[in-house]
């Protein structure tokens, strides 16, 4: 079957004799199709991201374990979630900050919440030894949220054949297979009481070319199909999976301090985003408003601005480390 422009649909003999129906599609059906679809999105958009009454997380479980949940993001989640009375399992390298950070919580929200922390360094720890030892320190608890959190970046915006080796492979051993062997860990346990729910921290850089940060963009990007390859899977199981991919925040990694507009503090971001955890959009709302203003340019104009962009902010970082070096020779 054929498709052509434009009317409606006629039927005639082919070279072979055979009924040959060609459909012919009016130009303002397809357009009123489109405008439709966009109706439908931005009105789903406005429901989820402000009507729509949050989840109670307790209904996954009583307890979530969250990575990298010493700083930025990770950590605000922890108090989120602790303000919410779930019990939480703190994942990180450092064993100070998260002693740091669970004493913290605990003094915050006394005795009514548990936490205890697990000590991993997803950057230098096999794949087998984290499934092994995250099985073992979550037994016989009832983990109903893992939040795949921990990611790292090069420390400056630089081409990809000048990246150090190690980094290059440090980030993808955090934000790759800290994230696969985290969900191979603890989904068994969700699917044994067929509930549970997945959060894959992603990116904005996923789904938008982010040069000077080429290897970051690109594990964003595995971050995001592994999440929607993987709810297909265990959805009929009754578990929720999700990437959150948000713009820039103002964190630690992002080397931003005063949040603004389009910029949300990581305080800001966690209370939307994880109401929703059965809904895939963007965390923050002014994020999807940065999103659908740049998914309207062309893709060539959109590659150029980014490009500029990022090389201006390269060579603002590199101004910045050659003041300091200065100042301490």
């Amino acid at each position: 079957m054929t498709y052509v422009l434009p009317n409606v649909v006629r039927t005639s003999l082919n070279e072979r004799g055979n009924l040959d129906n060609t459909v012919y599609v009016r130009p303002n059906m397809v357009c009123t199709f489109m405008n439709k679809r966009k109706d439908l999105a931005m009105t789903t958009w406005v429901w989820v991201a402000f009507l729509r009454p949050p989840k109670n997380l307790k209904d996954y479980g009583s307890w979530a374990l969250i990575t990298g949940s010493t700083d930025g993001i990770g950590k605000a989640l922890a108090f989120e979630l602790a303000s919410k009375g779930l019990n939480l399992v703190l994942v990180s390298r450092d064993t100070s900050k998260l002693e740091n950070t669970c004493n913290a919580i605990r003094e915050t929200y006394g005795s009514s919440i548990q936490v205890k922390y697990i000590v991993i360094d997803f950057a230098k720890d096999k794949g087998p030894e984290i499934v092994e030892k995250i099985e073992q320190d979550i037994s016989g608890l009832d983990v109903g949220l893992l939040i795949n959190n921990a990611g790292l970046t090069n420390p400056y915006l630089e081409y990809f054949v000048d990246i150090e080796s190690q980094y290059t492979d440090d980030i993808i051993r955090v934000n790759i297979n800290g994230a696969t062997w985290m969900t191979k860990a603890v989904l068994p346990v969700m699917l044994k009481k067929k509930k549970g729910a997945i959060v894959n921290v992603g990116s904005a850089s996923g789904f938008i070319p982010l040069p000077l940060s080429t290897v970051y963009a690109a594990t964003k990007s595995y971050m995001e199909t592994f999440s929607r390859s993987i709810s297909l899977e265990y959805k009929q199981h009754g578990i929720h999976v999700q990437c959150q991919t948000p713009f820039i925040v103002a964190t630690k990694m992002t080397s931003i301090r005063r949040s603004s507009f389009f910029i949300p503090s990581a305080e800001s971001i966690v209370e939307p985003a994880y109401a929703r955890l059965d809904m895939n959009i963007m965390p923050y709302w002014t994020h999807s408003i940065f999103w659908f203003i740049l998914d309207a340019l062309p893709d060539a104009l959109l590659e150029c601005l980014v490009l500029r962009h990022y090389l201006i902010l390269r060579e603002k970082a590199l101004l910045k480390k050659s003041m300091k070096n200065k100042k301490n020779p």
